[in-house]
Parts: C-alpha cells; structure tokens; sequence
C-alpha cells in the first residue's frame, strides 16, 4: 500500500514565483562569497548528516524499506564524499584559470573566470532521493548558486527530512526545498531559473529541456536507459556473477546505472547462470522465516504493478523464469528475479526495468554483441567482464555509454574525480566533483589587453597597402 503525507510546503505558483524573486535578489551575495565561506556552508552540510545518520535511516526505511547498510553506502557515504572532495579542491577550481594567448594578442592576458550561474532549481528522483537531492546542491553551494529544490514526492518522509534539513541550514532566499507533486514540478518549470539540473527518466527530461528553452535555460539532465553488460568468453564467471549481482539488486534494482541485462557468450551461459543462482542464494536467502529484510521494496504499488507486467509478458511471450519470480503484492516485493530465453520483442528487454529483474542472453560473437548494444539508444553505463584487454577495448571502442566500468559494475560512480552523466539519450551534461562545480558555474572568457602595446592596432582602417600587408602576415601565420 502506497503511504501519502499531506506536503506542509506544496506552494502556489505564486509563492513560487516570489520564492525566486527573493533568491534572484539575494544571488548578487551568495554570488560574491569566498572559497572559505562556502567551505565552510559544506561542513555545515556533513556534521548535519553525519549528526542525523539515523533519522536519514529511518526515512528511507519508512519509504520503500531501505537497509540500513544501503543507506550508509549508497545515501550517506557518496553524499559526504562529494562534500569531502569540494570542500578540498574549492579554493582550486574558484581560481581564475590562466589560457595561452596567440601572438597577434603578444602582451595581452587570458583567463577563465568561474562565476555562478545565478539561482538553480534542483530536480531529484525517489530511487536515491537523498543522494540525488544533496550531491548536486553540494556543487551548486560550491559554485555560489542560490538552489530551489524539489524532492520527489514519491518517498515523502525522505522529502520531509530534507526540508528539515535545509531549513536548518540555509535561508530560504539561499537555497529552500519544495515540496508538491507533478503540478509543482510544472509550476517551478514555468519561471525563468538560470539552470535546471534534473535527474529522472528520458520521458521527463524531455519535458524540461522544452520548458527550459521557454527561459533558454542551460540544463543539466541525469537520465538513464537500458545499460547492458557483457560477459565474454574470456570472464571469471563467479566474479561476474557476484559483481552483477550486487551491481542490479542493491537498492531493489531501482539504480539508474544497474546493469539492465547481460550479454553472457554462449560458450559460458550455463556456467554463469549457475553462479548467479549460488552468489543470490547468499545475498538473498530464501525458506521459512526469510523476509529479504537485505532487499529493498519496489518504491510503491504503481511501480510495483509495472515491474511484475514486465516479468508477466516475457513469460506469456515465451521467456524462462531462471531464479526468483515470487512477489508480494501487500509490501510492493518482488524477489530477485533472472530471466533467460528473452527476445528483443518483450517489453522487458525495450523499456528501462528498475527493479529487481535480471534478463540474460546468450551471444556468439562480439559483433553480436555490439551490434545489440548499438540498436538500443545509447545507455548511462555499460559494464564488460573478461581477462583479455583486447577484447574488453574492442567492445569499448565500438560503443558509447555515459561511462564505463570494466570487471565490475556501479564503482565508477565513487570517483569523484571522474565525470558522471549521460550521452543523448541518457543524459546531458555531467555531475560530480570539479565537473558539478562546471555544471553550476559559467565559465567566463576574460581577456587583459596591454595599454602600451597593442598588435593589432596594426591592421585598424583605413586599409591601404601596409595593412593589407600586415593582414596578409596575419594570414600566413594562421595558415
């Protein structure tokens, strides 16, 4: 049963309206602050979470029954990294960033400045709703932006903290959270927000791409897709299979970049399948008493019903249930589930699963494989299994994927160092360290000229034969 909580914050469209005139006149301030100040807005940010680690527990706990090592792993430790790394290399990326100068420019001076981008409206998803909220709002604070954000309203009382959260930390005219459903989504896309930094489905984005080109907003879009992997002939099946496990179940299978199914050589189909079925045994054990307490519910019973569709029509369409396949209508479970024997015309293997379902195909060359990888549009993550760095590089190099992990699955995510973010269909922009701080800042062109000297006063008007002498140097030298 799906648990609602009346919103204390669901605001018309005109207290949204002068939310952001009240942020839009503070963001000259927040604009002007020092590495330090902010800095120091950050640490307040981490003693918060870490002084609250069990209330944050709790919330996701209440929403879709989230472990707690789950929420200490995927919430709160890359959350704090992501403050961690800011707080470290802010003083770094504010500084002003010296270019090379051509020679017609000889004595002049050129920089990057980074300067905020002005107030930023953060959208996030249910699937990792604390996470997603705060790790771009930790660039956005980064960057001198003031930040409306909006929480989904599908895990209320993780919604519910984070505007506790905020509240105790910032102003609202700074950075304030609202909460609503999709008619306040609507509302906060229709004012004029310097930039939108979303994360969801492709659906939605396209939704606020087209809104923010209304106000020719920049945008910054997570999204997501069918992110495949791959197991050539070459793997360690056990390792595989326990990676991929854990990569596609954690958080209930609900992750943006979980391996969405596998492309396993025929060669080592059965061997995989079998260690996959040992290494779920483990996680997951199953028998009386057993309540996957280690496994997280579908979100609600809208998703629940979806997700058990798709397991039902490849079944129907001839699909073989190879592990799992029980739910529980009453608490929106349903069991870590492999399916073998899928084809491209189940809904399963067409639409984004994000749930506990794992479909396995067999493939005989890597033409195959790629060829299938690249008639779907273009995936958040791809992940490749083997020993052999030639064919890992061959698959590689003849896909596009937002990012990549090799011999394992998610971690990619925990550099932050690393950009994360989509390609097309997938996602526009990136996230996550030095490039979140980019997504929020405007990288400005600033060029110093020399008073004294000046080349190219040299080719000014009137153009008689010495400047036309002078521009065909000019010419030459660009040649």
């Amino acid at each position: 049963m799906e648990t609602v909580i009346a919103s204390p914050n669901t605001a018309t469209g005109t207290d949204l309206r002068t939310l952001l005139s009240r942020q839009q006149a503070h963001q000259p301030v927040v604009r002007g602050t020092t590495a330090r100040q902010r800095q120091e807005k950050l640490l307040r940010l981490r003693q918060w979470i870490l002084a609250h680690r069990q209330d944050i527990r709790d919330a996701l706990h209440q929403d879709f029954r989230k472990p707690a090592a789950e929420v200490d792993t995927t919430e709160i430790t890359p959350t704090n990294q992501e403050i961690k790394h800011a707080v470290k290399h802010l003083p770094g990326w504010m500084k002003p960033k010296r270019m090379e100068t051509p020679f017609p420019l000889f004595g002049s001076r050129s920089e990057v400045h980074f300067e905020s981008k002005g107030v930023a409206l953060i959208m996030a998803p249910w699937n990792y709703p604390f996470q997603l909220v705060v790790s771009p709002l930790v660039s956005a604070v980064a960057a001198g932006c003031c930040a409306v954000v909006k929480p989904s309203e599908v895990t209320p009382h993780t919604a519910s903290l984070l505007r506790r959260m905020v509240n105790e930390l910032f102003p609202e005219e700074e950075v304030a959270v609202v909460e609503g459903d999709s008619t306040v989504a609507k509302a906060l896309l229709e004012l004029p927000f310097d930039h939108i930094f979303f994360t969801g489905s492709p659906a939605i984005g396209k939704v606020v791409m087209r809104a923010a080109a209304e106000h020719l907003a920049s945008v910054t879009l997570e999204l997501g897709g069918k992110s495949p992997a791959v197991v050539d002939e070459t793997a360690d099946v056990r390792d595989a299979a326990e990676k991929l496990a854990w990569g596609k179940f954690i958080n209930g299978g609900q992750t943006c970049i979980a391996p969405d199914y596998v492309l396993v050589h025929a060669s080592r189909e059965a061997d995989f399948l079998h260690a996959l079925r040992d290494t779920l045994d483990r996680f997951y054990p199953q028998g009386p008493g057993q309540d996957y307490h280690d496994l997280a519910r579908v979100v609600n019973g809208r998703h629940f019903s979806r997700v058990r569709g798709l397991i039902d029509d490849a079944v129907q369409k001839g699909a073989k249930v190879a592990y799992g396949g029980q739910s529980v209508a009453a608490e929106n479970l349903i069991t870590p589930t492999v399916l073998t024997g899928v084809t491209p015309g189940m809904e399963v293997m067409r639409e984004e699963i994000f749930g506990p379902v794992l479909p396995v195909m067999p493939y005989r060359t890597a033409d195959e494989a790629v060829a299938f990888i690249n008639g779907q549009p273009k995936p958040l993550a791809l992940y490749a299994f083997g020993r052999d760095a030639g064919k890992i590089n061959d698959v590689l190099s003849r896909t596009t994927s937002g990012g990549a992990c090799v011999n394992d699955t998610l971690v990619h995510i925990a550099n932050p160092d690393l950009p994360f973010g989509g390609v097309n269909n997938s996602g526009i922009g990136k996230s996550h360290g030095y490039y979140g701080f980019l997504a929020f800042s405007n990288e400005r062109a600033v060029l110093f000229q020399n008073k004294r000297f000046n080349l190219l006063k040299q080719i000014y008007p009137p153009y008689n034969a010495k400047v036309q002498q002078m521009i065909d140097r000019l010419v030459r030298w660009f040649a």
